[in-house]
């Protein structure tokens, strides 16, 4: 671990969903010209961190031409298999992870997030404004987090939110909520594609 008992900040963009209800892989659609997956790789790139890209095994050939990749190596499911096969490869490393089905996110709830980071809890997450619980997805897992996270799946609570909520972790109020909107059915694709286009054509 780093000086200062200071984990290291790595970014992770969570590509390994079925996108059962969009009927589409959401990491490959097209908000802000480019791939989703590519968009979110970016904003964490641009703050410096070393940016890896969480698929499935059986996805790996679609995104080969990028460097950094960690397949699913654990025997879970869900965003929880994501999370802990990054622990599992790096487990001093802290996470700033972010699911694909966020298309409105942007460098400036990223920098809040950054910027108040909590190291010494177990994680720094945002508070939904759908149900006021902590966001697994747009957070910074520590590693005290992840190893939180593995002995909940190992004994069958595989739920990332639910361990948040028995950790102590810091919760943040993010000014910027709107960004945590989740597009996961078409319906939500076409109300994110208009926001986007919307915030285009500002002055």
């Amino acid at each position: 671990m780093a000086g200062n008992n200071i984990a290291p900040l790595k970014g992770l963009v969570l590509c390994g969903g079925q996108s059962t209800r969009m009927q589409e892989n959401k990491s490959r659609i097209n908000y802000h010209g480019m791939p989703q997956w590519q968009y979110l790789a970016d904003l964490l790139i641009s703050f410096g961190l070393e940016t890896y890209l969480s698929c499935r095994t059986d996805q790996q050939t679609d995104f080969e031409h990028y460097s950094r990749l960690i397949p699913d190596s654990v025997p879970y499911g869900g965003p929880s298999a994501g999370l802990l096969s990054a622990h599992q490869l790096q487990p001093d490393t802290a996470w700033l992870v972010l699911a694909c089905d966020l298309p409105l996110i942007s460098r400036q709830s990223l920098d809040i997030l950054v910027r108040e980071r909590a190291t010494q809890q177990a994680a720094t997450a945002f508070i939904s404004p759908v149900n006021d619980l902590p966001e697994p997805l747009i957070a910074i897992w520590e590693p005290a987090g992840l190893r939180a996270l593995l002995q909940n799946v190992a004994s069958g609570k595989n739920c990332p939110r639910k361990t948040l909520l028995n950790t102590d972790i810091r919760v943040l109020h993010n000014p910027y909520a709107a960004e945590q909107y989740n597009a996961n059915t078409p319906e939500e694709k076409a109300t994110a594609m208009k926001q986007v286009t919307d915030q285009s054509l500002r002055p």
